[in-house]
Protein backbone atom coordinates (compact mmCIF):
# COMPACT_ATOMS: atom_id res chain seq x y z
CA UNK A 1 0.00 0.00 0.00
CA UNK A 2 2.79 2.40 0.97
CA UNK A 3 4.64 1.42 -2.20
CA UNK A 4 1.57 2.20 -4.33
CA UNK A 5 1.20 5.58 -2.65
CA UNK A 6 4.86 6.38 -3.32
CA UNK A 7 4.52 5.31 -6.98
CA UNK A 8 1.36 7.40 -7.37
CA UNK A 9 3.10 10.43 -5.83
CA UNK A 10 6.08 10.07 -8.16
CA UNK A 11 3.76 9.69 -11.16
CA UNK A 12 1.80 12.83 -10.23
CA UNK A 13 5.01 14.80 -9.74
CA UNK A 14 6.33 13.84 -13.18
CA UNK A 15 2.93 14.53 -14.74
CA UNK A 16 2.93 18.00 -13.21
CA UNK A 17 6.42 18.71 -14.52
CA UNK A 18 5.36 17.55 -17.96
CA UNK A 19 2.34 19.87 -17.98
CA UNK A 20 4.44 22.80 -16.78
CA UNK A 21 6.98 22.08 -19.53
CA UNK A 22 4.21 22.19 -22.11
CA UNK A 23 2.93 25.55 -20.85
CA UNK A 24 5.75 27.64 -22.30
CA UNK A 25 5.61 31.03 -23.94
CA UNK A 26 5.42 29.39 -27.33
CA UNK A 27 2.08 27.80 -26.46
CA UNK A 28 0.58 24.45 -27.42
CA UNK A 29 -0.01 23.29 -30.97
CA UNK A 30 -3.70 24.16 -30.60
CA UNK A 31 -2.75 27.66 -29.46
CA UNK A 32 -0.39 28.05 -32.40
CA UNK A 33 -3.20 27.29 -34.81
CA UNK A 34 -5.02 30.34 -33.43
CA UNK A 35 -2.03 32.68 -33.63
CA UNK A 36 -1.49 35.16 -36.44
CA UNK A 37 1.84 35.12 -38.25
CA UNK A 38 1.51 38.89 -38.76
CA UNK A 39 1.58 42.02 -36.59
CA UNK A 40 -1.30 42.21 -34.12
CA UNK A 41 -0.77 45.65 -32.55
CA UNK A 42 1.13 48.91 -32.94
CA UNK A 43 2.13 50.39 -29.58
CA UNK A 44 3.87 53.56 -30.78
CA UNK A 45 4.26 55.46 -34.03
CA UNK A 46 6.71 58.37 -33.87
CA UNK A 47 8.13 59.28 -37.29
CA UNK A 48 10.94 61.72 -37.88
CA UNK A 49 10.61 64.36 -40.57
CA UNK A 50 10.31 63.37 -44.22
CA UNK A 51 8.66 63.65 -47.60
CA UNK A 52 6.17 60.86 -46.85
CA UNK A 53 5.36 62.01 -43.32
CA UNK A 54 1.71 63.08 -43.05
CA UNK A 55 1.03 60.93 -46.15
CA UNK A 56 1.92 57.33 -45.12
CA UNK A 57 -0.34 57.15 -43.14
CA UNK A 58 -2.34 60.22 -44.07
CA UNK A 59 -2.69 62.99 -41.51
CA UNK A 60 -6.04 64.76 -41.30
CA UNK A 61 -6.83 67.90 -39.34
CA UNK A 62 -7.64 66.92 -35.77
CA UNK A 63 -5.50 63.79 -35.75
CA UNK A 64 -3.53 63.14 -32.58
CA UNK A 65 -0.67 60.89 -31.58
CA UNK A 66 -3.23 58.21 -30.72
CA UNK A 67 -5.22 58.44 -33.96
CA UNK A 68 -2.00 58.31 -35.98
CA UNK A 69 -0.95 55.24 -33.98
CA UNK A 70 -4.23 53.60 -34.91
CA UNK A 71 -3.73 54.51 -38.57
CA UNK A 72 -0.25 53.01 -38.52
CA UNK A 73 -1.65 49.87 -36.87
CA UNK A 74 -4.40 49.53 -39.47
CA UNK A 75 -1.84 49.94 -42.26
CA UNK A 76 0.62 47.37 -40.95
CA UNK A 77 -2.06 44.81 -40.08
CA UNK A 78 -3.12 45.02 -43.73
CA UNK A 79 0.41 45.12 -45.18
CA UNK A 80 0.12 48.76 -46.23
CA UNK A 81 3.13 51.05 -46.19
CA UNK A 82 4.04 53.48 -43.42
CA UNK A 83 7.04 55.81 -43.36
CA UNK A 84 9.37 56.30 -40.40
CA UNK A 85 10.85 59.53 -41.78
CA UNK A 86 14.49 60.54 -41.35
CA UNK A 87 16.93 59.21 -38.74
CA UNK A 88 15.39 57.98 -35.51
CA UNK A 89 11.74 57.96 -36.56
CA UNK A 90 10.25 54.71 -35.28
CA UNK A 91 7.38 52.31 -34.86
CA UNK A 92 6.86 49.74 -32.08
CA UNK A 93 4.66 46.74 -32.81
CA UNK A 94 3.90 43.32 -31.38
CA UNK A 95 2.66 39.85 -32.20
CA UNK A 96 -0.15 37.96 -30.45
CA UNK A 97 2.37 35.34 -29.33
CA UNK A 98 6.05 34.81 -28.72
CA UNK A 99 8.08 34.46 -31.91
CA UNK A 100 10.35 31.54 -31.05
CA UNK A 101 14.12 31.75 -31.30
CA UNK A 102 14.83 28.56 -33.23
CA UNK A 103 18.55 27.69 -33.19
CA UNK A 104 20.24 27.96 -36.58
CA UNK A 105 17.26 29.59 -38.28
CA UNK A 106 15.96 33.04 -39.15
CA UNK A 107 12.91 33.76 -37.01
CA UNK A 108 10.97 36.69 -38.49
CA UNK A 109 10.94 39.04 -41.44
CA UNK A 110 10.14 42.75 -41.51
CA UNK A 111 8.47 43.70 -44.77
CA UNK A 112 9.60 46.87 -46.53
CA UNK A 113 9.78 48.38 -50.01
CA UNK A 114 13.48 47.86 -50.74
CA UNK A 115 14.49 46.80 -54.23
CA UNK A 116 17.71 46.60 -56.25
CA UNK A 117 19.98 49.55 -55.39
CA UNK A 118 17.29 51.28 -53.33
CA UNK A 119 17.72 50.33 -49.67
CA UNK A 120 16.80 52.54 -46.70
CA UNK A 121 17.95 50.44 -43.74
CA UNK A 122 16.17 50.60 -40.41
CA UNK A 123 17.74 49.46 -37.16
CA UNK A 124 15.79 46.64 -35.49
CA UNK A 125 15.29 46.17 -31.76
CA UNK A 126 13.46 43.30 -30.08
CA UNK A 127 11.89 42.70 -26.68
CA UNK A 128 10.91 39.61 -24.73
CA UNK A 129 7.95 40.22 -22.40
CA UNK A 130 9.85 39.20 -19.29
CA UNK A 131 7.30 40.46 -16.78
CA UNK A 132 4.32 39.13 -18.77
CA UNK A 133 2.40 42.41 -18.68
CA UNK A 134 1.76 42.49 -22.42
CA UNK A 135 3.66 45.77 -22.86
CA UNK A 136 7.08 46.58 -24.35
CA UNK A 137 8.78 47.99 -21.25
CA UNK A 138 11.89 50.13 -21.66
CA UNK A 139 14.25 47.72 -19.85
CA UNK A 140 13.34 44.79 -22.11
CA UNK A 141 14.85 46.05 -25.40
CA UNK A 142 17.80 44.52 -27.25
CA UNK A 143 19.37 45.66 -30.51
CA UNK A 144 19.76 43.33 -33.48
CA UNK A 145 23.47 43.61 -34.25
CA UNK A 146 23.46 43.67 -38.04
CA UNK A 147 26.37 43.57 -40.46
CA UNK A 148 27.39 47.20 -39.76
CA UNK A 149 27.38 46.94 -35.99
CA UNK A 150 31.19 46.81 -35.75
CA UNK A 151 31.81 49.11 -38.73
CA UNK A 152 34.10 51.94 -37.52
CA UNK A 153 31.81 54.41 -39.35
CA UNK A 154 28.79 53.35 -37.27
CA UNK A 155 28.04 55.77 -34.41
CA UNK A 156 26.49 54.39 -31.23
CA UNK A 157 24.35 56.61 -28.99
CA UNK A 158 23.75 59.10 -31.78
CA UNK A 159 21.22 61.86 -31.09
CA UNK A 160 19.54 64.29 -33.49
CA UNK A 161 17.02 67.11 -33.07
CA UNK A 162 14.77 68.42 -35.84
CA UNK A 163 13.29 71.90 -35.56
CA UNK A 164 9.81 72.77 -36.77
CA UNK A 165 9.88 75.29 -39.66
CA UNK A 166 8.92 78.79 -38.54
CA UNK A 167 7.02 79.18 -41.78
CA UNK A 168 5.72 76.25 -43.82
CA UNK A 169 6.59 76.12 -47.51
CA UNK A 170 3.34 74.92 -49.08
CA UNK A 171 3.86 75.50 -52.80
CA UNK A 172 7.07 74.16 -54.23
CA UNK A 173 8.13 74.84 -57.81
CA UNK A 174 11.62 73.53 -57.17
CA UNK A 175 13.66 72.06 -54.34
CA UNK A 176 13.86 74.05 -51.10
CA UNK A 177 17.36 73.38 -49.77
CA UNK A 178 17.00 75.02 -46.35
CA UNK A 179 13.70 73.66 -45.08
CA UNK A 180 14.05 71.86 -41.72
CA UNK A 181 17.05 72.65 -39.52
CA UNK A 182 18.72 69.91 -37.48
CA UNK A 183 21.53 69.54 -34.93
CA UNK A 184 23.19 66.43 -33.49
CA UNK A 185 25.35 65.40 -30.55
CA UNK A 186 28.42 65.08 -32.79
CA UNK A 187 28.69 68.84 -33.27
CA UNK A 188 27.03 68.79 -36.69
CA UNK A 189 24.05 70.69 -38.04
CA UNK A 190 22.36 71.16 -41.37
CA UNK A 191 19.12 71.35 -43.29
CA UNK A 192 16.67 68.78 -44.58
CA UNK A 193 15.42 69.85 -47.98
CA UNK A 194 11.95 69.84 -49.50
CA UNK A 195 11.52 68.56 -53.04
CA UNK A 196 9.04 69.44 -55.75
CA UNK A 197 7.37 66.01 -55.60
CA UNK A 198 5.89 66.41 -52.11
CA UNK A 199 4.44 69.78 -51.12
CA UNK A 200 2.86 68.85 -47.75
CA UNK A 201 4.59 69.54 -44.45
CA UNK A 202 7.44 67.13 -43.69
CA UNK A 203 7.13 67.81 -39.94
CA UNK A 204 4.56 65.56 -38.15
CA UNK A 205 1.51 67.82 -38.04
CA UNK A 206 0.08 66.30 -34.87
CA UNK A 207 3.22 67.36 -32.97
CA UNK A 208 2.78 70.62 -31.06
CA UNK A 209 6.41 70.81 -29.88
CA UNK A 210 8.78 73.01 -31.87
CA UNK A 211 11.43 70.29 -31.97
CA UNK A 212 11.67 66.50 -31.84
CA UNK A 213 14.69 64.47 -30.72
CA UNK A 214 15.66 60.89 -31.51
CA UNK A 215 18.45 58.62 -30.28
CA UNK A 216 19.96 55.39 -31.55
CA UNK A 217 22.64 53.76 -33.65
CA UNK A 218 23.61 55.78 -36.74
CA UNK A 219 24.60 53.58 -39.68
CA UNK A 220 27.14 54.65 -42.34
CA UNK A 221 25.76 56.46 -45.38
CA UNK A 222 24.87 54.05 -48.19
CA UNK A 223 24.03 56.55 -50.95
CA UNK A 224 26.29 56.68 -53.99
CA UNK A 225 25.98 59.13 -56.88
CA UNK A 226 27.20 57.13 -59.85
CA UNK A 227 27.51 59.87 -62.47
CA UNK A 228 28.73 63.43 -62.79
CA UNK A 229 25.28 64.93 -63.41
CA UNK A 230 24.38 64.37 -59.76
CA UNK A 231 20.99 62.80 -60.44
CA UNK A 232 21.71 59.07 -60.54
CA UNK A 233 21.74 57.84 -56.96
CA UNK A 234 22.00 54.28 -55.71
CA UNK A 235 21.29 53.24 -52.13
CA UNK A 236 23.36 50.12 -51.51
CA UNK A 237 22.06 47.38 -49.25
CA UNK A 238 23.99 46.38 -46.13
CA UNK A 239 24.82 42.73 -45.57
CA UNK A 240 22.11 41.64 -43.16
CA UNK A 241 20.20 42.45 -39.99
CA UNK A 242 18.12 45.51 -40.98
CA UNK A 243 14.61 46.41 -42.10
CA UNK A 244 13.85 47.81 -45.58
CA UNK A 245 17.33 46.74 -46.63
CA UNK A 246 16.80 43.76 -48.97
CA UNK A 247 13.70 42.87 -51.02
CA UNK A 248 11.05 40.91 -49.12
CA UNK A 249 11.72 37.88 -51.31
CA UNK A 250 15.37 37.76 -50.24
CA UNK A 251 16.49 35.51 -47.38
CA UNK A 252 18.69 38.44 -46.29
CA UNK A 253 15.59 40.41 -45.29
CA UNK A 254 14.95 37.89 -42.48
CA UNK A 255 16.11 38.35 -38.87
CA UNK A 256 17.66 35.85 -36.46
CA UNK A 257 16.76 36.58 -32.82
CA UNK A 258 20.19 35.20 -31.87
CA UNK A 259 21.68 38.44 -33.26
CA UNK A 260 20.14 40.40 -30.36
CA UNK A 261 22.63 42.02 -27.97
CA UNK A 262 22.28 43.95 -24.72
CA UNK A 263 23.52 47.51 -24.09
CA UNK A 264 26.98 46.15 -23.24
CA UNK A 265 27.27 44.25 -26.50
CA UNK A 266 26.68 40.82 -24.98
CA UNK A 267 24.42 38.25 -26.63
CA UNK A 268 20.92 38.49 -25.18
CA UNK A 269 20.20 34.75 -25.45
CA UNK A 270 16.43 35.28 -25.71
CA UNK A 271 14.01 32.32 -25.93
CA UNK A 272 11.90 34.43 -28.30
CA UNK A 273 10.43 37.91 -28.72
CA UNK A 274 7.03 39.55 -28.40
CA UNK A 275 7.76 43.10 -29.57
CA UNK A 276 9.77 44.82 -32.29
CA UNK A 277 10.96 48.39 -32.72
CA UNK A 278 12.22 49.68 -36.06
CA UNK A 279 13.80 53.09 -36.55
CA UNK A 280 15.46 54.76 -39.54
CA UNK A 281 19.21 54.23 -39.22
CA UNK A 282 20.57 56.88 -41.61
CA UNK A 283 20.96 60.66 -41.51
CA UNK A 284 21.44 61.17 -45.23
CA UNK A 285 20.30 63.31 -48.16
CA UNK A 286 20.60 61.87 -51.66
CA UNK A 287 19.87 64.58 -54.19
CA UNK A 288 16.44 64.46 -55.80
CA UNK A 289 15.63 61.33 -53.76
CA UNK A 290 15.61 63.50 -50.64
CA UNK A 291 16.15 62.21 -47.13
CA UNK A 292 16.67 58.50 -46.56
CA UNK A 293 13.66 57.13 -44.68
CA UNK A 294 12.80 53.57 -43.73
CA UNK A 295 9.38 52.38 -44.88
CA UNK A 296 7.77 49.15 -43.70
CA UNK A 297 4.62 47.27 -44.62
CA UNK A 298 4.41 44.59 -41.95
CA UNK A 299 6.21 41.69 -40.28
CA UNK A 300 5.93 37.91 -40.39
CA UNK A 301 6.73 35.08 -37.97
CA UNK A 302 8.64 32.76 -40.31
CA UNK A 303 7.97 29.69 -38.17
CA UNK A 304 4.20 30.15 -38.30
CA UNK A 305 4.51 30.86 -42.00
CA UNK A 306 6.24 27.51 -42.40
CA UNK A 307 9.42 29.01 -43.84
CA UNK A 308 12.79 27.51 -42.94
CA UNK A 309 15.67 29.89 -43.65
CA UNK A 310 19.09 28.94 -42.33
CA UNK A 311 20.87 31.70 -40.43
CA UNK A 312 24.03 33.19 -41.93
CA UNK A 313 26.06 33.55 -38.71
Amino acid sequence: MIKNKIENTIFLAFASLFLIGCSTDSGSENDKNNYSKNISKVFEYEPGIGQYVNVLPKYEVGDSRETMRKKAEESLKNNKEITLGAFGGYVVFGFDHMVENVPGQMDFRILGNAFLNVSEPGVVMVAYDKNKNGLPDEDEWYEIAGSEHNNPATIKNYEITYYKPKQEVEEVSGDVAEYIFWTDNQGNNGWKSKNSFHAQSYYPQWKEANSITFKGTLLPNNGININESGNNWQLKAFGWGYADNHPNTSDLSAIDIDWAIDKNGNKAMLPGIHFVKVYTGLNQETGWLGETSTEITGAVDLHLEGRIIQTIK
